[in-house]
């Protein structure tokens, strides 16, 4: 068989489809010693090994199968599969919202790149409404990519230029605006987007996706239909995030784009609101909101956009025997700006404190949050945090440490007046700090114990 049969395999696994004359996209049954496996023989990355080759089973998982276990193969059919989805023109009907969907990548606009066995931006919003017919009956959406990069690529060049089209989308009179966008940094995003864009009449939805289209676990397509939902039907017009609730299909949440974090590497219900509740719960039957206190949509055409932000600002996890030198460097290079993330109620060791002072003398603002995520600085209770006010640092109260970096970024990027800096900072936006914490703001359970299990029980049987 020509070689182009054989795309990707090399060597030892090259030479055992060739044995029993097996092509990759041939549907094949695989006989070996732990048993018999059916299914696609896919193309293998350039960049693995020679010992095993891929199989799409029936479930629409990928396994691999080590070669030395094989003992027979037949190929039962053959179908070159296209993953590419087919762009579709959106219908126009009557009387559902209008709404723009951007694109800026992530696995909610991705593939499976079988050269290389990764996740790739590649699907673009017109493919994904031919992946999501459902999304006609919820609004008129149109779609416009801006940027086809994962999450860990996006930065202020791209939360400045996401506002100010936001900001255009708005003056034209859009009904409600949603953004694809990779999870990992998802909330760092929201939070920009909320100090960028304020005061919006509509909703705005960053939307995301832990599981990649191609994949049967995929939550793709109904956290977009949760997100259209939000964005032409919803009275919310915050920004915010819409992702699984449970673990299920139940249920979207939506979050507030200053109080939401990434909790897990792969759950699709990863996001949580951290310190208060989430604003609203969404079906594709609607919108049932948790918090009574929210900016309400409305028929105007504006909102405040000030895409603002200065780059030389880091955010620093302190650990035990942290040494005097990361800060000193940061200052070094010009930083202007840090964020500490602190132990206990906001604190450090006693051996940065003269690199701490000598940053605040270079005129470098210093904040201190959390580590612990939940809960307030409190630096007036122990002589540790006594003493690092009086170096130059200011307690960021209950803001998350995420998102008092990029509201240091935002607020740096208008002034670098002290005073100023410190009005902005703690002058809440939308929620990134609050008067206290509702009680059930913190719910950590501890699996295993026998109140949580009889809990548990109740819903997953």
């Amino acid at each position: 068989m020509a070689e182009d049969f054989f795309q990707g395999y090399k060597c030892a696994a090259l030479e055992m489809l060739k044995k029993f004359n097996v092509r990759v996209w041939g549907q094949a049954s695989i006989e070996t010693t732990r048993g018999k496996f059916t299914g696609t023989i896919l193309p293998r990355s350039e960049n693995d090994d020679d010992k095993h080759i891929v199989l799409k089973i029936e479930t629409g998982y990928n396994i691999g199968i080590d070669i030395r276990t094989i003992t027979d193969m037949k190929e039962t059919g053959y179908k070159k599969a296209v993953y590419k989805i087919p762009e579709k023109e959106f219908p126009y009907t009557a009387g559902l919202p209008k709404v723009k969907l951007i694109g800026t990548g992530g696995t909610i606009a991705s593939r499976l790149d079988y050269r290389t066995g990764a996740v790739i931006p590649a699907f673009s919003p017109g493919e994904l409404y031919g992946a999501v017919p459902e999304l006609a009956d919820i609004c008129n959406l149109t779609t416009e990519k801006i940027f086809a990069v994962f999450s860990e690529n996006m930065g202020p060049e791209q939360y400045k230029k996401l506002a100010v089209v936001i900001g255009q989308e708005i003056e034209k009179g859009v009904e409600g605006i949603v953004i694809g966008h990779g999870t990992d940094t998802l909330h760092h995003t929201a939070a920009a987007l909320t100090f960028m864009v304020q005061n919006p009449p509509i909703p705005i939805v960053l939307v995301g996706s832990q599981r990649s289209s191609d994949r049967p676990s995929s939550d793709a397509a109904l956290n977009l239909m949760h997100a259209c939902t939000t964005a032409g039907h919803s009275d919310i017009a915050e920004v915010m995030v819409c992702m699984f609730g449970p673990t299920s299909d139940e249920y979207g949440l939506l979050h507030r784009g200053t109080r939401v974090r990434k909790m897990h590497s792969s759950y699709r219900s990863t996001f949580r609101t951290i310190g208060d509740t989430p604003l609203a719960t969404v079906t594709r039957s609607g919108v049932k909101p948790i918090k009574e206190v929210y900016n309400h949509r409305r028929k105007d055409c504006t909102a405040k956009i000030l895409p603002y932000f200065e780059e030389k600002v880091a955010i620093v996890y302190y650990y035990p025997n942290m040494m005097p030198d990361i800060i000193d460097s940061l200052v070094e290079n010009g930083y202007k700006g840090i964020v500490i993330a602190g132990t206990g109620l906001g604190h450090v060791n006693k051996p940065i404190y003269p690199a701490i002072e000598r940053a605040h003398k270079a005129g470098v603002h210093i904040y201190m949050t959390v580590q612990t995520l939940w809960g307030y600085v409190h630096m007036f209770v122990y002589d540790t945090g006594r003493d690092l006010m009086a170096k130059g640092i200011i307690p960021a109260e209950n803001m998350l440490p995420e998102v008092a970096y990029i509201k240091l970024g935002w607020v740096l990027g208008q002034t670098n007046d002290p005073e100023e800096v410190r009005r902005l900072m703690l002058t809440p936006v939308n929620d990134e700090t609050t008067s206290r914490e509702p009680y059930n703001g913190y719910l950590i359970y501890q699996g295993g114990v026998p109140e949580v299990e009889d809990f548990i029980r109740q819903f997953r049987k």
